[in-house]
Order: C-alpha cells, then structure tokens, then sequence
C-alpha cells in the first residue's frame, strides 16, 4: 500500500475510533453543580461555524492540581463533627471526588496562619539547634494527614511567606506595619522594608542558617510521612506586607540559591527540588536575573507564579522550555465566594494552562463562613464552616475545581487548543483517555463543535457554565 492509503487507513481508523467511543459530559451552572448532561454525540459534520480544534499535539505534562492547607482551615473544620469532617477531606481528595493530588504548604506562618511563628524562633541559633516541627504536629500535619488517608500518593510542596524573624533586618516577620487604631502587628514605622530591596540579612552565617533550616524541614517532614516534591524560595518576593513576608531583589535569590541552598541540598543529599517563586511580579526581567545566573541555574528546576506574575508566564515559557513552570496561588476574590469569583478563577486557570504551567494550585481550600486573615482581609475558600451552625458550603470554586481535576491525572499532558481561545482547554490522560474543558462565560447558551480526529462532538453548552467532556 503506499504511504497515502496509509495515512488515509489510519485516518479512517481513528475517525472510527473516536465515534465509538463513550462520551461523559459534567456541566455546572450556579446553584446546579456536576450534573450529567446528555445529548453529546459524533458526527461527520459539525453543526455550527463555532468550531475548536483539539489537536493530538502534546503540550506541556501536568505534575498535578490542588489547593493549599493553611492553619485556618483546620481551625475550621475542627468545629464540625468527625464525620462532617471528614466528608470534606473526602471530597477534596478522593479520586472519586473532586481527586486533588498535589498541594501546597507554609513553611511556618503564613497569612493565612493564627499568628505569626518559624520553625526555629531562637534569635542566633546559627546550627538549628532549637529547629522543630511540635506546632505544626497539633494543625498543619493532622490536617495533611487527613488527605492522606483519602489520597496517600497525594504529593505536596511548601514555601516561606518569612525566614524566622532574626535572619531580616527588621527582626520582625512582617514586613509593613499594620496600624488600624492601634498597631496590630508590633512593627514599628522604621522598620518597614521598601519594595526592591532585599530584608534578609545577606551574611554569610544567616544565609547558611537559612539553607540549613530548608534541609531541617525537608527531613523533619519526611519523618513524618509527608514527602516535599519541591520548594519555592520565598512567597512573594516582590511584596513587603503586614503579614508575614520578606522583599527580596532577584539577584539576592540567585546568590542564596546558588552559593547556598543550592549546593546544600546537594551535600545532604536532599532530592527535593528547588523553584525560584513564588514570583508575583509581572516584569519577566526579575526572573530572568537568576535563570541567567550560572550559579543558580544549576539548581533551579522550575519557577513558581502568581497574582501579578502572571503576566511574566508567557515570556518565561518561551524563553526557558527546560524550565518547569508552575501556578503556585489562585487569586483570592476578597471573600465573594460567589459565580463572578469562579469565572474569574477560571481564567486564572486558562492563561496559566495555555502558558505551560505542570502544576495550578487554588489557595485556601477550607474557612469558616467570615473567610477573614488575623490582619483584616477577607478571602475566598473552596468551602465555607459555618463554626456555629456547623454547616458547611461548597462554593461556586469547588465546583470548577472538580472540573478541572477530577478527570486530568497528573501525567496528563495538555493537548494544543487555539491559544486565542480561553474558553477550552483539552487533556489527554496516561490511559489515553480525554478530556475537555470548556466554559461558557456568557449570558447565552453557545452551539460548539469540538473536533477531534477529524470528527465532530456537538454541544449546545448552556448559558454562564463550566463542562468537562471526558471520552
């Protein structure tokens, strides 16, 4: 047979393929989650001019999806009974359920945290003598061990919002004070530090302290069951806040990492991997200073980004293929926790997919119902405690969460869609099957043809919804 009647045989071969193939479509729109839609079938001709193409090209691999555990959200779901409990982190984890598998967590307080601490809080402790994990055994490992029992291979990484407060120049976790009638969170007026500027002391004793304090968490979490897959450095680097945080400039990252914690990982052996994130600044320049820096680039196996990072992504994808990119926070919605917040996520989690990220990580997976940080700011949640009436909300988020992770497995890989177009985005699993995302963010039900293999799955997709076509 020559080469076109095989190209045209496997053609036809895949055609038939495609339409005998079983097609389950999820769709929610508000107040009407997850429900099973029917009517999604194969054609040999599309029934609409709306039509997107989902190429067999594989793009970037995904590592995984998930949210982050915070010391607040425990605190939530202690209020409930056992049971109640654990019908969340049943429904977080589970493969049969919305099936998050890869999470983040702080390296002691975040801002999200009951107040501020570190693992090692004695000023000078240059050798990490005083280096413990006894707080986080009382809320942040129960709370992952927990998912553990639903989801065991779940795989988890962490970052700072601050080094213990005596490796800054201001020896105080924060970084702006916090003045509402009073100063809420000690800091002194002079001792704020201004953005572009870097509030960790850069000597060489606090800097091997620090790289030190890195290996201790990575082995202290490890003994207890919880594997780190990988650090970003510091949160938020380019936000000096009244939480806890510490600014750094980019060049002081590169040299910790390279001359430090770089190479202390490497003599301890230490197999977790190190990004350069979390970056939330939208001048690719900034990351740009330590992935071209020889010393740090040895080490660095990826980068992290969020909030105004986003707009870094694009740039760093295509200059930097070898370097793995990841989202590393969902933008808080300022406790709406309402449709608007979800359509809004959703985009996060397009331009981020469409941009390459591996890894998109939602922020704060439980609150009570108020949603409110120790300083004042009120946040979304995936799931909302009513700590009185001990009830409990799944939000509009959870619901476009499950979307998104309960049929992509990390091994997917991302499959080419239009780039232009922000309202689909398609998968393929490690057993071949796949999966499509699509939104329809306007007030109007939307006629669309998804082709695959040279033939067509038409949809009627309704008005102001999310949907997950898997096959």
């Amino acid at each position: 047979m020559k080469k076109t009647g095989i190209v045209f045989a496997m053609a036809l071969l895949c055609a038939g393929v495609v339409s005998a193939q079983k097609v389950t479509w999820k769709s929610s729109v508000q107040n009407d989650y997850w429900r099973t839609e029917k009517g999604a079938k194969w054609s040999d001709v599309p029934t609409t001019d709306n039509v997107v193409k989902i190429s067999d090209k594989k793009m970037q691999p995904i590592d995984g999806l998930g949210g982050t555990f915070n010391e607040l959200g425990w605190d939530a779901l202690c209020y409930l009974s056992d049971d109640k409990k654990q019908e969340v982190i049943y429904n977080l984890f589970s493969p049969e359920e919305a099936n998050f598998n890869y999470c983040r967590m702080p390296i002691g307080a975040s801002d999200f945290g009951l107040n501020f601490y570190s693992l090692n809080d004695v000023a000078d402790d240059f050798q990490m003598i005083n280096f413990n994990i006894h707080r986080d055994r009382y809320i942040l490992i129960p709370y992952i061990k927990a998912a553990q029992k639903i989801r065991p291979d779940l795989k988890m990484w962490a970052s700072p919002w601050s080094p213990p407060a005596w490796m800054k120049t201001n020896n105080h976790y924060a970084s702006e004070p916090y003045e509402h009638g009073e100063n809420l969170n000690g800091l002194q007026p002079e001792k704020r530090q201004d953005l572009n500027t870097t509030g960790f002391r850069m000597e060489r004793g606090y800097l091997e302290a620090y790289a030190l304090y890195f290996v201790k968490f990575v082995r202290a979490y490890a003994e207890q069951g919880i594997n780190i897959e990988l650090v970003n450095m510091q949160n938020e680097p380019c936000s000096p806040t009244k939480y806890g945080s510490c600014p750094w400039r980019p060049q002081d990252m590169a040299h910790f990492i390279g001359k430090y914690l770089g190479p202390k990982f490497e003599k301890e052996n230490i197999e977790t991997e190190i990004y350069f994130g979390t970056i939330n600044r939208d001048n690719p320049e900034f990351t740009r200073t330590a992935l071209n820096d020889p010393d740090a680039a040895k080490y660095i196996k990826g980068v992290g980004f969020q909030w105004d990072g986003k707009w870094a992504v694009p740039h760093i994808n295509k200059e930097y293929p070898h370097i793995k990119l990841m989202h590393t926070e969902a933008e808080c919605g300022n406790g709406s926790n309402d449709w608007g917040a979800a359509e809004n996520t959703w985009w996060q989690i397009s331009h981020y997919m469409r941009n390459g990220v591996r890894v998109f990580t939602y922020w704060n997976m439980v609150l009570d119902r108020e949603g409110i940080s120790p300083w004042g700011w009120k946040q979304n949640a995936l799931i909302s405690v009513d700590t009185v009436a001990k009830t409990v909300t799944y939000n509009p988020e959870f619901y476009l969460m499950k979307h998104l992770c309960h049929y992509v497995m990390p091994g997917a890989y991302r499959l080419e869609t239009p780039y232009d177009n922000e309202e689909v985005l398609a998968f393929v699993n490690p057993d071949g099957k796949t999966t499509i995302l699509v939104a329809n963010r306007s007030n109007e039900a939307r006629s669309l043809s998804l082709e695959v293999a040279g033939r067509y799955l038409n949809l009627i997709v309704k008005a102001k919804s999310f949907n997950t076509i898997n096959f």
